[in-house]
């Protein structure tokens, strides 16, 4: 399936250059002019270290990006539903789902620890990066969604008796757009129900903000989630590679 065009963006990361304490820039790139571009921002911003997201379907720009030294870190799969299509199914989970409140970040932080250790993202699959600090990633990465909630954010948690066993966070792309981002469910939760129960919340929640789709994504190999949604009636959109390319001695 061909990807949607979207313009090549490259930036300077800071929170991933305080995470490796090298110099570090992202970028999304489209062709083979765009690497072009990335490899001279890099070269003058003294960047070491680039991730670099292409829509799959670009073989060509793969394939020079392999001839440049970039490394294959993940393959991302995208799936989308549209909301006003058919009614969203009712939510059947045994565990209350609430909006999070102040204080609920240090339970967060502790479900966030425990569903993300040795998690099999692209920072995880570099040999290079600690796998110890590509888990506080994540665990950060959720503590700081539950303190920095707007009008275009929110925190879902699965509350069982003032526990909490997961929790997903979610964000409005656009005014039609609403994606699930970063979901964990604690082990001894697993089974249960909770991350159906998140799908279905986040959903209407997308919906209550105005949005007319939803989007979710997760590695290519997370075959349980994807089938997950398939059943609430995603279907697959699109794929993305996430590349590595480490810059040392080259001027």
């Amino acid at each position: 399936m061909k990807m949607s065009a979207t313009p090549s963006i490259i930036a300077l990361s800071e929170l991933d250059e305080k995470r490796w304490g090298v110099r570090t820039a992202v970028a999304s790139l489209t062709s083979t002019a765009d690497l072009a571009s990335a490899r001279a921002f890099c070269q003058s911003q003294d960047v070491r270290f680039l991730i670099a997201r292409i829509p799959a379907s670009e073989i060509r720009l793969a394939q020079a990006m392999e001839c440049d030294k970039f490394s294959l870190a993940d393959t991302l799969v995208y799936y989308e539903r549209v909301l006003t299509k058919d009614p969203l199914p009712a939510d059947s989970c045994g565990v209350p789902i609430r909006f999070a409140r102040p204080g609920d970040e240090q339970q967060v932080e502790v479900v966030a620890r425990e569903s993300f250790h040795r998690y099999l993202g692209h920072y995880h699959a570099d040999p290079r990066l600690d796998p110890l600090k590509c888990d506080e990633l994540y665990i950060d990465w959720a503590v700081r969604s539950c303190l920095s909630r707007d009008e275009r954010s929110e925190v879902l948690v699965a509350d069982m008796e003032g526990t909490i066993l997961g929790f997903a966070t979610l964000r409005l792309n656009n005014p039609k757009e609403g994606e699930g981002v970063l979901f964990g469910v604690a082990p001894q939760a697993q089974g249960k129900g909770i991350y159906r129960g998140f799908m279905i919340h986040a959903m209407e929640w997308s919906l209550s903000k105005g949005a007319r789709r939803m989007i979710v994504s997760t590695q290519i190999t997370n075959i349980v989630v994807q089938k997950h949604w398939a059943r609430l009636g995603f279907e697959f959109r699109d794929a993305r590679y996430t590349f590595h390319r480490w810059f040392e001695g080259e001027g």
